[in-house]
C-alpha cells in the first residue's frame, strides 16, 4: 500500500525529537570518557554498560548497590535555569549510600526523564553527574533519557541515579558498633538533597525571588546558594576506613535526619546522644529555621543541620581517626556525641540545644 503523504504521522509530531536525543548523545560523550577507571573503559552506547571487577583488582568482593534521586531540589534548579549541579546532588546521594557500607564506588548509571528534551539543558545535567563521578572515582558506563510528553510539562524533568560499588568480603561496615564508640560529625556543605519542599516553603514565604542576594551567603543569589551540590565524600573515608582500622560505622544524614538515620547502624540494646552544644548551625540552616518558625525537632528530623556524614569511630582511638581525616582534606570534623546502652525510648537522644 502506498503511502499516505498528508495523513503520515511522525514520533516528532508527538513531541519525542529522536534526532535532539541523538544531538545530546555526542555531545555528552567526552565527558562520559573522562570518567572511565580500571575496570570500565567501553564506550557508551550499547544496550547495557560493562564492569571487569577483576580488573579493578577485587578479589572476593561482594556488591553493594543503591539508588537515589535528588528530590524537588530539581525545581529549583529548573525554575532558575541552573543545571550544571544537580548532577553532582544525585552521583552524591547514591555513592555516600555506597561509602558508609565500606564499599568503594565503582560505576553509575542515570535516568534523566523530561516531556522535551533541550539538549543544552541535558548536556549540562550530565556534566554534574561526570563531575560527580570524578568526585567518587566511580564511571558513568551509561544511563537513559527519556522525553515523555505529556507526563511531564516542557521545562520539567526529574532524575534517578543507580550506583554499584564493592567491598572484600569481611570488611563491609558496620561491624562493632559499641557502647563508648565516639560521634564524629564531617561538615556538609549546605542543605545537600533533603528537605527542600519545606525549603522551597520557606522561601515562598520569605518572598525573596530566586535572583536576590541570599540572606545567608550575600554574595551569591537565593537559587544558586540553595543548590551548592552535596558533599561526595567518599575518597577521604575509603583511605580513613583502610589506613585507621578504627571505623566502626557510617552514617549519611539524609531524609529523616539525625533520628531516622542513626538507628540504622545500631546494634539492638545501643542507642546514640548527640550533644546539640557541641556545634553551631551554619548560616542557612539559622535562616530556615528563623524564616520558617521551623522548631529543633523538625530541624533535626528534616535536615543535615551542618553534618553530611557521622564516622563512628572506636573508643580510645578518635584521635587517630580525626588526624587522619584531617590529613585527608576533611575541614574541621568534630566530635558531637557517642554510642550509649539503650533500654527504651527514642534511640537518638540529646542533649543541650540548638542555637537557633
Amino acid at each position: 500500500m502506498a503511502e499516505n503523504s498528508k495523513n503520515s504521522m511522525t514520533y516528532a509530531q508527538s513531541g519525542v525529537d529522536i534526532d535532539a536525543g541523538n544531538a545530546m548523545v555526542e555531545q555528552i560523550k567526552p565527558l562520559v570518557k573522562a570518567t572511565r577507571r580500571s575496570g570500565a573503559d567501553a564506550e557508551i552506547g550499547g544496550f547495557g554498560g560493562l564492569f571487569d571487577l577483576k580488573a579493578a583488582g577485587f578479589k572476593d568482593p561482594i556488591l553493594v548497590a543503591a539508588n537515589d534521586g535528588v528530590g524537588t531540589k530539581v525545581k529549583i534548579a529548573i525554575e532558575s535555569g541552573i543545571h550544571h549541579t544537580i548532577g553532582i546532588d544525585l552521583v552524591a546521594m547514591c555513592v555516600n549510600d555506597i561509602i558508609v557500607q565500606g564499599a568503594e564506588p565503582l560505576l553509575f548509571l542515570d535516568y534523566f526523564a523530561t516531556g522535551k528534551l533541550a539538549p543544552s539543558v541535558g548536556v549540562e545535567i550530565v556534566r554534574g553527574i561526570a563531575e560527580g563521578c570524578l568526585q567518587a572515582g566511580c564511571a558513568l558506563i551509561g544511563g537513559e533519557t527519556a522525553e515523555m510528553p505529556g507526563l511531564y510539562s516542557d521545562g520539567d524533568y526529574d532524575l534517578a541515579g543507580f550506583a554499584v560499588g564493592a567491598a572484600e568480603r569481611g570488611t563491609l561496615l558496620p561491624k562493632n558498633v559499641s557502647e563508648g564508640d565516639v560521634l564524629i560529625g564531617l561538615p556538609s556543605s549546605g542543605v545537600h538533597s533533603n528537605g527542600y519542599s519545606l525549603v522551597r516553603k520557606i522561601v515562598e514565604v520569605s518572598k525573596l525571588s530566586w535572583n536576590d542576594p541570599a540572606p545567608f551567603k550575600p554574595d551569591y543569589p537565593l537559587a544558586l546558594a540553595l543548590l551548592e551540590p552535596t558533599r561526595i565524600y567518599v575518597k577521604p573515608l575509603l583511605k580513613v576506613i583502610r589506613s585507621t582500622g578504627a571505623i566502626h560505622g557510617l552514617v549519611h544524614i539524609t531524609g529523616g535526619g539525625f533520628p531516622e538515620n542513626i538507628p540504622r547502624i545500631l546494634p539492638q540494646g545501643l542507642g546514640a546522644r548527640l550533644d546539640l552544644s557541641s556545634f553551631s548551625l551554619p548560616p542557612v540552616f539559622k535562616w530556615l529555621a528563623q524564616v520558617g518558625n521551623v522548631a529543633e525537632h523538625e530541624m533535626l528530623r528534616t535536615f543535615n543541620c551542618g553534618f553530611g556524614m557521622i564516622v563512628v569511630a572506636e573508643a580510645g582511638r578518635e584521635t587517630k581517626v580525626l588526624s587522619a581525616l584531617e590529613a585527608e582534606g576533611e575541614k574541621k570534623p568534630v566530635i558531637i556525641g557517642s554510642i550509649v546502652k539503650h533500654h527504651s525510648g527514642e534511640r537518638v537522644e540529646t542533649v543541650g540545644s540548638l542555637a537557633l
